[in-house]
């Protein structure tokens, strides 16, 4: 049983190009499929998290990042009666646009794409669901319902409008305008409660398994952690239960706890402002002018500081600075040079680029081939093509 306000699948606005409902799998199942067996997927195997692919097989990448949040949006989502598939799909998505080299990557081609309109990993998700992925006899791209478009244009809050984020001040990335000009996504308002709760998913994934690479990596240590709020507390609490137990055991069981904080406090504090709002519709979900799935203040202050320390100690950290200057020069070399000489491009790409009628539709080419890479192959052609 779904909650009122949920997105159902038999209300779903439907896709761009109309195709036959499947006998077995709702519509948002099939968007879930598609995103999973799509190549922009695959390549998250290979991108950065945090540190670069080739530095180490333990720490996450964005692919393990990705099943990790639709993991976690997916109980979020069943607990407060919301449509679970809807959810994992915009939570598998959300990455798609990532370039390689993760925040560093994109800076660094965000500064590149300019002159071009810009350039933004959310706006790039939703050019490769609507164009890049080109397996399909009918259209282009994966034919997502407006639900999961919705949601990955969105996921974040509105884009435009009095309740937008400053950062979304400035004109809309192209990529986003695009598809935005083609199937209206209404961004000015909030997106579905499932949206919202791939959002937040998203925040606690990375704050859990962030900490768990740190201190794989030797950035810091427990100590550090047991100075902090939240995570001090959770260490304490399984030396009480455990006294003496070992290093990595320990590691586990203290993490896990401040995993499930941060889950349980999601889903208490979105309880309670569902049942102050008492929406009806998803669509009033839309209309709330605030997001529903959000952390509690407190949580929220005390997660603060744990994200300011894992700036300073952790994507800051000298060995990772030095990462970030190499892998700068990679993108700011690789782009200028494909838009100068674009028959470096695989052969497939040539037919995008003989249409090209201008520098910018040229540059918006090279700027979806290099930001599909992923670090390894970024890397290989670095050192090919630049020494």
């Amino acid at each position: 049983m779904l909650a009122a306000f949920a997105c159902l699948p038999e209300t779903s606005r439907g896709r761009l190009y109309p195709e036959r409902m499947s006998s077995f799998r709702s519509p948002f199942q099939r968007d879930r499929d598609r995103i999973i067996h799509s190549s922009a997927f695959r390549r998250l195997k290979h991108k950065t998290q945090v540190f670069v692919e080739h530095e180490g097989d333990y720490y996450r990448t964005r692919l393990t990042h990705s099943i990790e949040v639709a993991q976690v949006a997916r109980t979020i989502a069943g607990v407060l009666g919301l449509n679970t598939d809807l959810a994992e799909a915009i939570a598998l998505a959300h990455d798609l646009g990532h370039t390689p080299f993760g925040h560093t990557g994109e800076d660094a081609l965000a500064e590149l794409m300019q002159p071009y309109g810009g350039f933004d990993h959310n706006a790039q998700a939703l050019r490769i669901v609507t164009r890049l992925e080109r397996h399909y006899a009918d259209f282009d791209g994966l034919n997502l319902t407006w639900e999961s478009l919705e949601g990955i244009a969105k996921h974040n809050g509105p884009v435009t409008g009095p309740n937008a984020d400053a950062k979304h001040a400035g004109p809309l990335p192209y990529a986003l305008a695009e598809v935005n000009a083609l199937w209206d996504l209404e961004l000015h308002t909030h997106a579905s409660a499932e949206a919202q709760v791939a959002a937040i998913a998203d925040d606690v994934a990375y704050s859990h398994h962030d900490l768990h690479d740190g201190l794989r990596s030797g950035l810091f240590t427990e100590a550090d952690l047991m100075e902090l709020p939240v995570t001090g507390p959770a260490f304490a609490e399984v030396d009480a239960l455990y006294p003496g137990l070992d290093k990595m055991r320990r590691r586990h069981e203290a993490l896990r706890r401040v995993f499930g904080r941060m889950v349980e406090d999601v889903i208490a504090v979105a309880k309670n402002r569902l049942d102050a709002a008492q929406p009806k519709s998803v669509e009033e979900i839309r209309h709330l002018g605030t997001t529903v799935i959000r952390f509690s203040k407190p949580l929220y202050q005390e997660l603060k500081a744990i994200r300011s320390f894992l700036f300073t100690r952790m994507y800051r950290a000298p060995s990772v600075v030095v990462m970030r200057k190499q892998v700068t020069e990679v993108v700011n070399g690789l782009f200028p040079l494909y838009l100068a000489q674009p028959d470096l491009l695989p052969v497939e790409w040539r037919q995008d680029i003989a249409a090209a009628t201008s520098e910018t539709e040229l540059a918006r080419i090279v700027a979806d081939y290099v930001a599909g890479m992923t670090d390894r192959f970024a890397l290989q052609e670095g050192t090919r093509l630049l020494g």
